[in-house]
């Protein structure tokens, strides 16, 4: 095994804005490399303002033909609400086929009890659609997901003719004023990346920050979008400097930081410190 010190994340400050039970691995991976790792949850959620749609869904589970995923969020959400109901997903006479949007979200969906026939190649909802095509085309599809999900990926399912019941399997909170405080608590010291797994999580980083202070971190700090879809959201907003993961998984992040590290110090003059 290569010498982790050696990595260009050594030294580096990292900001992971996501819960701190998802990002235990990636923490350590990351640290395991000499990086000051700080996590930033910059996404919370909370249950579905009512669950008559998520309800009906899953009484009748076994009607779908297929069901889509697009985060783990989304499966754990399914998962914790039928067994609320005693539905159990582990004890189904027969669940639908599933597909998943990457390789994070298709272990969620297995380990919960689907066999996951298709993981997109292209790690977004719409590409997920886009590669079923045909498979969907008069099928039934469960497409449990955010409040705040993208409109999107349902008319595409439409368009490519399935028959589509999406409800809101959980909300996505905003960011409050303690989100602010933590914020400026991980910035203050300076940082060289921030990661970002959702789309959602880099609109609430937008927001708590401001347009001023955004402007001050350009080009000194890598923004690295886990996903196409995260990485637009953050070119809409003007940022410059973004790397983006293959893939959700923990090896994927890893590589796309190192290789932009390392290219960019390969850029750099001698003598001159990174940011």
């Amino acid at each position: 095994m290569a010498n982790m010190s050696d990595s260009p994340i050594s030294g580096k400050t990292i900001v992971i804005t996501r819960a701190v039970s998802q990002s235990v691995q990636l923490s350590e991976q990351l640290r395991a490399r000499g990086a000051n790792v700080k996590v930033l949850p910059l996404v919370s959620f909370a249950p579905p303002e009512h669950y008559a749609e998520m309800d009906r869904a899953l009484s009748s589970i076994e009607s779908f033909d297929w069901a889509l995923f697009t985060s783990a969020n989304a499966v754990q959400a399914v998962e914790r609400r039928a067994d609320e109901l005693g539905r159990s997903l582990k004890r189904a006479v027969r669940l639908p086929r599933a597909a998943a949007v990457g390789p994070v979200t298709s272990e969620a969906a297995e380990e919960a009890g689907f066999s996951v026939d298709y993981v997109a190649l292209n790690h977004s909802g719409v590409g997920l659609a886009e590669e079923l095509g045909e498979e969907v085309r008069g099928q039934r599809v469960f497409l449990p997901r955010s409040d705040r999900a993208n409109p999107d990926l349902p008319l595409e399912l439409r368009r490519c003719g399935a028959l589509v019941t999406d409800v809101v399997a959980y909300r996505t909170v905003p960011p409050s004023n303690t989100d602010r405080e933590r914020l400026d608590e991980s910035l203050k010291d300076g940082v060289d990346g921030v990661l970002f797994f959702s789309p959602s999580a880099v609109e609430n980083f937008l927001q708590l920050l401001g347009r001023e202070r955004l402007e001050g971190l350009q080009g000194r700090v890598l923004m690295v979008a886990i996903g196409p879809t995260t990485a637009g959201v953050l070119s809409a907003a003007g940022i410059q400097r973004i790397a983006r993961a293959v893939d959700t998984t923990t090896k994927a992040v890893v590589e796309a930081l190192e290789g932009h590290l390392a290219r960019t110090k390969k850029r750099s003059p001698a003598g001159v410190k990174q940011a």
